[in-house]
């Protein structure tokens, strides 16, 4: 595409450019639909930076596109849609040619709109003409019940109706709302069913016959638009919250999903969440660390305490991350250490941004939404755990718990402390290195690995952690420690008993017991 220092400056030199083939002359559809195929023949990324919709939400996309519908997106949120819809303008020309001044950016060489057709009659071929980007032809709204005809199609303007003399029902009365305004372009509703079902009757006549009523008079609106929409498929589905006709002129309907694998989530979330970060220190997410919070999304979609209609936003994961680093880069600047690795159990930190995400059940609502969070954590981190230790010895390290050892840990415990803690631990340093510490590594990246392993296996019940943050044996290995030294001290007063009373005549005074 020419640099905008090289395109045509007038109505003469833009249809020479056109006879030449130097530039082309299409409709918004035929121009996404050649960009598409050019593209697709490349070998290039249709939509960069979205991930794990290669085989299935974008091979539809590029078939409606093709095919030139208008097309919706249903979906959870979270799912990328609002960024799909504004990838297309990828797909656009670099550059637009418009009409100056006029405000539905009329098309130089077919005007719709008065003004513009009797000024191109007037100047002929010396009229300049002005150039859009493809950023500013694409609109964006958000539906909402209050949204009018007025603000999406247009108005009459009185003023301007008693100024120029022409009657109410002259289009160039008319005061363009978003989606003329949108001419020549992509034209984006987010949220569909939200909006009145008068405002749904008009983007019907649009998309049938190009026309509109506006204060009840007709307005012949011949736009050049490629409408796209998105929208919550319980909305889309549900009766009398979208109009019939409007649904059945929407050429292709497209569901996105969440990541289907956990490698695809946490592609998405390295990509979106905020963890370079202008520091000091050098900040190394552990991939454990990002499993498990990836996992958290995945074990809420599946919980029967998590409202499955409202969806888990992958923001969820995103937000979630950038706190676990913040709780590491405070324990980090608390304890002077010279690299940030977060741990497993900043994760319990980071409960502020996991609990505004999900929607509850009832059932849910009863135990809370901290309650259900912690326990969403414990389910990732056990199964996140027990894919890393699969094959590893783990019973000297409860062994040693559930003979009475403990180990005091928090979230701000500094790295030296944590190992000296777990130092006595037997067979724990073997399993560190079977789990991957090498020889050299940072005393915060072994810290952040034992305390995975710990973490780990409280969220299995092999080991316990107290309210004060101790971590010792769980509760039943005590109890049953306590219950078996109990009857052998019984056992023991029975004998000795036994051995005070005195026996038959000629006994020494100790019964026998034969088994």
């Amino acid at each position: 595409m020419p640099s905008s220092t090289t395109l045509p400056a007038t109505l003469g030199e833009l249809r020479r450019a056109i006879t030449s083939g130097a530039r082309p002359h299409v409709s918004v559809k035929d121009e996404l639909r050649s960009n598409l195929i050019a593209r697709l023949r490349s070998g290039q990324p249709l939509f960069p930076g979205v991930i794990g919709y290669d085989d299935t939400v974008v091979p539809q996309m590029v078939n409606a596109i093709l095919s030139k519908h208008n097309f919706i997106l249903l979906g959870l949120r979270g799912q990328a849609k609002t960024r799909l819809l504004r990838a297309l303008t990828s797909l656009l020309d670099s550059h637009s040619a418009v009409v100056p001044g006029c405000e539905i950016h009329d098309d130089p060489l077919a005007p719709i709109c008065g003004p513009c057709q009797a000024r191109v009659a007037a100047e002929g071929d010396a009229m300049p003409i002005g150039w859009r980007t493809a950023e500013r032809r694409y609109v964006e709204k958000l539906a909402t019940p209050d949204v009018t005809i007025a603000d999406l199609i247009g108005d009459v303007d009185p003023i301007k109706a008693a100024r120029s003399g022409f009657e109410l029902g002259d289009a160039r009365t008319m005061h363009f709302g978003l989606l003329p305004r949108a001419n020549r372009g992509i034209f984006a509703i987010n949220e569909l069913p939200d909006l009145a079902s008068k405002v749904q009757v008009g983007l019907f006549n649009i998309l049938q016959e190009g026309d509109v009523q506006i204060k009840g008079y007709p307005v012949r609106l011949p736009l050049d638009v490629l409408l796209v929409f998105s929208a919550n498929p319980e909305d889309y589905t549900a009766r009398g919250k979208i109009i019939t006709p409007l649904k059945d002129r929407i050429g292709s309907e497209i569901r996105t999903h969440y990541p289907r694998t956990r490698v695809d989530a946490i592609a998405i979330t390295a990509q979106e969440a905020w963890t370079d970060r202008p520091a000091d220190v050098q900040i190394d997410v552990p991939a454990y660390v990002r499993e498990v919070v990836e996992e958290i999304a995945f074990q809420a979609r599946l919980d029967s305490k998590v409202d499955r209609r409202s969806g888990v936003s992958q923001r969820l994961s995103i937000t979630a991350l950038e706190n676990v680093v913040s709780n590491a880069e405070r324990r980090a600047a608390l304890s002077a250490e010279p690299v940030v690795v977060p741990r497993v159990s900043d994760i319990y930190a980071s409960l502020p941004a996991l609990t505004g995400k999900i929607e509850l059940e009832y059932e849910g609502e009863l135990k809370g939404p901290e309650i259900v969070a912690r326990e969403l954590v414990r389910s990732a981190v056990a199964n996140v755990f027990d894919g890393y230790t699969s094959r590893a010895n783990l019973k000297p390290v409860i062994a040693w718990f559930d003979q009475g050892g403990t180990v005091d840990s928090s979230d701000t415990t500094p790295s030296d402390e944590l190992l000296a803690a777990t130092a006595p631990i037997e067979g724990f340093s073997d399993l560190l290195e079977r789990m991957g510490v090498q020889a050299g590594a940072s005393a915060p990246g072994q810290a952040s690995l034992a305390d995975f392993v710990l973490e780990g296996l409280c969220s299995m019940k092999k080991i316990s952690r107290t309210e004060d943050g101790k971590i010792e044996g769980s509760p039943h290995e005590r109890k049953s420690r306590h219950r078996g030294d109990s009857q052998q001290a019984d056992i023991r007063a029975m004998l000795e008993d036994e051995e005070d009373e005195p026996g038959p005549p000629g006994s020494k005074g100790r019964k026998k017991y034969y088994n």
